[in-house]
């Protein structure tokens, strides 16, 4: 019994201890599927450090790439082999934007990072040639690494048969000084991955300063893809897209990307801001995006299938809080940088990085609200209200009074938080652009409207805004009522302004008001026009009434140098009253609550849907008359056309 026992006892011993033998062996034998881990960004404008903002009411600070770099370090101690991508707009959003064309911190960042590869997304163009031309040279010159850069529809060919122009000539050294290709090749444990980089029609349509010519994504993509497929030996394709997705089919420019390259493994989408939950797939090829502003990062993970093909096996957004530890060496970095802001750039405004120009106890709209919901919102009312007052403080050679300020969601970029509202703060909310001087920051221009095309501006906003976001127009100084459930180009049923006094005061369409905005809105006119067909069309006029034909001949200067949007508003709040004596500027609590600016009349009644029709009113119901007769006719045509065939069987039968 005793040597039964022990017999026993001996034979699990082995078996146990045979599992792992076993199982080394079965995995040497039987290797588990290719696996490639991708973390990704786009859409971080500038934002390297955390920024304090408002979400869902409350006061939170997000992002910044020390915390990324954290995240990175952890993934990368598990495979060390993460591809890590960017997709574009790594620039143009914070105050270290104003040192990109001399230092370009976004590029050496997202290199510090261990950004393998991304591409050029439109507010890299906003700098204009020379200011991009001088990041790309910058980033060089620094000796830092930086990624590479792959975008493979620009029409070199087409601007080269006409000839390159100044601007063109000096991007196209810098893009071949850089190293910028139409695809990059990057091996991660044995698997080689083609990663090509495309730039979108819309991206285009916001970038008024970009001189280049783009090929169509698809096509770009489709040349691009039989290219690797030929002249590499590749394991997966990557596209890094600044196209972007869209509810409207016809406008989501990456998923008609998605089903016009099949080839496309993994498609990282930026532009749009996007922050996709769960991937899009057509086919065997999957759409990400992780939002804005480095609130998120985002990580996947991939496995090869028998077919070839890669198939998703994780997918997280990583919320990016205060709760990660931020890597010092990398926060470092990024201090140094905003150093050089305070002595190159807010020295000459007068001001520093942290300095308060008021406190803030009311809370404002976000800049998601202003470009989602359409009514009068107080975040648009106070940026609006500081074009005016800067304008009229300015000292500009017209010293007609502003009847106007306009502001469009499409520039405002964050809102304020409750509390200290610092330059920072509002760099942050209005931070686009670079004028002609070539120093940061678009700049205010004035212009002349009839009240006519007043009326036509909010038509704009309560017509086309709904079609093109951006343009959702928040305005100080003239008031509307609008029925959303109207007809078409004819949704705004009262338009008036208000004298010196508050009172009411009519428009007179023939009358020239002058009107305010920043550069960036008079480029973009011509989108709205194109966007209506023509319909609702503006033209700028000087004070005579002449037509302005370069917009950037209305700037506005103050002191003999251009006066900055965000400028404009920092000097407005530092202006405010000190209501505490504290020392400190506060906002006022009228804007607290609605100043009938843009008013909502969401009515069905069939009086509210049918008074004080427009001219276009008419057109359109003509429009409508006209095919409704049309389709009458082709009913009674199709009708005799019948009996006529009936009468012939008829008499055939006879």
């Amino acid at each position: 019994m005793k040597k039964t026992v022990i017999s026993i006892a001996a034979f699990c011993l082995t078996v146990m201890l045979s599992f792992p033998l076993y199982a080394v062996s079965v995995s040497a034998a039987e290797p588990g599927p290719e696996q490639v881990d991708i973390l990704f960004l786009h859409d971080t404008h500038s934002h390297l450090d955390s920024f304090p903002t408002v979400e869902e009411g409350q006061n939170v600070t997000l992002g910044g790439f020390a915390r990324i770099k954290t995240l990175i370090d952890e993934k990368k101690e598990e495979n060390p082999d993460a591809l890590v991508l960017d997709a574009g707009d790594f620039s143009m959003g914070t105050l270290v934007q104003t040192i990109f064309h001399t230092d370009a911190p976004e590029l050496r960042m997202l290199g510090a990072l261990g950004c393998d590869a991304s591409t050029l997304g439109n507010h890299e163009f906003d700098y204009r040639s020379a200011g991009l031309a001088g990041a790309l040279d910058a980033a060089l010159r620094s000796g830092d690494p930086v990624p590479a850069l792959a975008l493979c529809n620009v029409d070199w060919e087409a601007m080269e048969a006409e000839g390159l122009t100044e601007d063109q000539r000096l991007l196209k050294a810098s893009f071949t000084s850089y190293g910028i290709k139409d695809y990059v090749i990057l091996d991660k444990s044995g698997i080689r991955i083609a990663v090509l980089g495309v730039f979108g029609e819309d991206s285009l349509a916001c970038a008024p300063t970009c001189v280049l010519k783009f090929r169509d994504i698809s096509e770009a993509a489709a040349d691009t893809v039989k290219k690797i497929r030929e002249n590499e030996d590749v394991d997966m394709i990557v596209c890094l897209s600044h196209s972007g997705t869209s509810e409207e089919a016809d406008k989501s420019e990456d998923e008609i990307l998605a089903k016009a390259v099949p080839e496309i493994d993994l498609i990282v989408s930026g532009h749009t801001h996007t922050s996709l939950y769960e991937p899009i797939r057509h086919g065997d090829t999957y759409i990400v995006s992780c939002g804005s502003y480095a609130r998120n990062l985002g990580s996947l993970s991939m496995s090869r299938q028998e077919n070839g093909r890669w198939q998703m096996d994780s997918y997280e957004l990583i919320p990016i809080t205060q709760d990660i530890r931020p890597d010092q060496a990398t926060q470092v970095k990024i201090d140094s940088l905003m150093e050089k802001v305070d002595a190159s750039y807010l020295s000459w405004f007068g001001y520093t990085a942290d300095q308060v120009l008021a406190q803030n106890d009311i809370k404002f709209a976000t800049s998601d609200d202003l470009y989602y919901l359409h009514e009068e919102l107080n975040l648009g009312n106070l940026l609006s209200d500081a074009f005016v007052y800067a304008a009229e403080n300015a000292d500009d050679p017209d010293d007609h009074p502003i009847d106007a300020a306009i502001v469009p969601s499409g520039c405002v970029r964050d809102t304020f938080a409750t509390g200290d509202v610092t330059v920072t703060d509002v760099f942050n909310a209005y931070s686009l652009g670079v004028g002609p001087d070539g120093i940061p920051g678009y700049p205010l221009i004035s212009m002349y409207l009839t009240g006519a095309e007043l009326k036509t501006g909010a038509e704009i906003d309560a017509s086309v805004s709904d079609f093109m976001k951006s343009a959702r127009l928040y305005i100080s100084g003239l008031h509307f009522t609008y029925n959303p459930h109207r007809i078409l180009l004819n949704k705004v049923t009262d338009c008036y302004m208000t004298d010196e006094n508050g009172e009411r005061a009519e428009i007179q369409d023939d009358k020239l008001y002058r009107v305010v905005c920043d550069l960036y809105s008079g480029q973009m006119l011509g989108a709205v026009t194109d966007v209506s067909y023509g319909i609702l069309s503006v033209q700028p006029k000087f004070a005579d009434g002449t037509p302005i034909r370069n917009i950037e001949d209305a700037i506005i200067t103050d002191g003999g140098r251009e006066l900055k949007a965000w400028a404009a508003i920092a000097g407005f709040l530092d202006a405010l009253e000190d209501t505490n004596g504290d020392g400190v500027s506060d906002i006022p609590q009228a804007y607290a609550s609605a100043q009938g600016r843009k008013v909502v009349e969401d009515s069905r009644a069939i009086g509210d849907l049918l008074k004080n029709p427009n001219k276009f009113t008419f057109i359109i119901l003509g429009v409508l008359l006209l095919l409704l007769a049309l389709v009458i006719l082709l009913f009674w045509l199709l009708i005799r056309l019948v009996r006529r065939l009936a009468h012939k069987a008829g008499a055939r039968k006879r």
